[in-house]
């Protein structure tokens, strides 16, 4: 972010501060505003320099450099109701990055943001609670289970159905950036019986005979479609949705997803969805 646009390293600084003590009594203001040219990650080695340059490294403008523009949406939505106005007030900006940067859950529990230190962009989960999902009431059909592979603590599982529909909302305001969505399947029920991970495969069946559809749309016209046979039974899959770009936040932005395979000639059953995963789709690599 920062340290592209620097002519100096964080090590000459260090360098020339340690051989001539002059250096050391420079303004504060003028160190920070050196600083907000760094990365959050070479700041905070600066601060160590002496304690004029850890006095500098709090400047807010220095820490607001690195914030989102929709920083405060963000806050908002993982601060909740209570006093939330009086707080960020009271935050400094490096304050307000180091909770940015750290998950937060937010609507009732059902879906997690972060703040990706290299990009400035973010992260999100979001629960399979927050999906309507075709039959979900129906106990002949779907379950809530309660597992610990899931940062949510429980995941949507399909016994048996026909037709298998899953649509996700959501209204954000996301930072620049070009974003991926994931849902993140898993074919086949674990449980741990004496602290070995079991995998039940039982109910498994009918994703090898038609693909499932995978589909993206944006509030502001962008969209994808794409299938595939779900595969890999007991393990944890990312399958991936869609792309789609921010290159004007000016606003929230509506993301509709959905998977579906309703092809009413054989049933479907075995799965557990998890939830989806937004990120920029530079760290796209670890799925």
């Amino acid at each position: 972010m920062g340290a592209a646009s620097s002519s100096i390293s964080v090590a000459e600084i260090e360098d020339v501060v340690s051989e001539s003590t002059g250096l050391g009594d420079i303004p504060e203001s003028c160190i920070s505003f050196i600083m907000k040219s760094f990365d959050p990650k070479e700041i905070c080695q600066l601060a160590k320099v002496n304690k004029t340059f850890h006095r500098a490294s709090s400047a807010d403008f220095v820490w607001e450099s690195k914030l989102p523009q929709s920083y405060k949406f963000l806050l908002n939505k993982i601060l909740g109701d209570n006093n939330k106005e009086d707080l960020i007030r009271t935050m400094s900006k490096k304050e307000v990055y180091a909770k940015l940067c750290r998950p937060n859950f937010f609507d009732g529990g059902t879906k997690e943001v972060w703040l990706d230190r290299s990009s400035g962009q973010v992260c999100l989960f979001i629960s399979s609670k927050s999906f309507k999902i075709t039959g979900i009431d129906d106990r002949r059909y779907w379950n809530n289970i309660p597992t610990e592979e899931s940062r949510f603590k429980s995941v949507a599982y399909l016994q048996q159905m026909w037709w298998v529909e899953v649509l996700g909302e959501l209204d954000f305001e996301f930072p620049r950036g070009k974003y991926s969505i994931f849902f993140r399947l898993h074919l086949g029920k674990t449980s741990n019986r004496l602290g070995r991970r079991v995998c039940n495969l039982g109910q498994v069946h009918g994703w090898d005979i038609k693909p499932v559809r995978f589909q993206l749309s944006t509030s502001d016209g962008q969209n994808s479609l794409s299938q595939c046979y779900l595969s890999g039974p007991g393990e944890w899959t990312h399958y991936h949705v869609g792309d789609f770009v921010i290159d004007k936040p000016n606003g929230p932005t509506t993301i509709k997803f959905s998977l579906a395979q309703i092809d009413c000639t054989h049933t479907k059953g075995g799965l557990c969805i998890d939830g989806a995963v937004i990120c920029p789709t530079q760290n796209t690599k670890q799925f």
